[in-house]
């Protein structure tokens, strides 16, 4: 997978935001049966899934919030169906 850098107007291998959002929705759609199956699901779990790509993972993040997924926070840094 490429990866997409958050600076500027410049993303790593010539990916757009548009195409790294679309991306952090395949993740999402991938990982919520996973969530549901198991109950949750780590962020660094998460961080790997999307290979350490800072702006797919925050996206990511986003976006499991938006669908009713309580993202965690730094003293719980886990993802739960609400």
């Amino acid at each position: 997978m490429d990866s997409c850098s958050s600076g500027g107007t410049a993303y790593r291998h010539g990916k757009t935001y548009e195409e790294c959002k679309q991306l952090a929705e395949n993740f999402t759609a991938e990982i919520k049966p996973i969530i549901e199956k198991n109950g949750k699901l780590l962020w660094s779990e998460l961080l790997e899934k999307v290979k350490h790509d800072e702006l797919v993972y925050k996206l990511t993040l986003k976006y499991l919030r938006r669908d009713g997924f309580d993202i965690g926070n730094n003293k719980m840094p886990e993802i739960k169906k609400i």
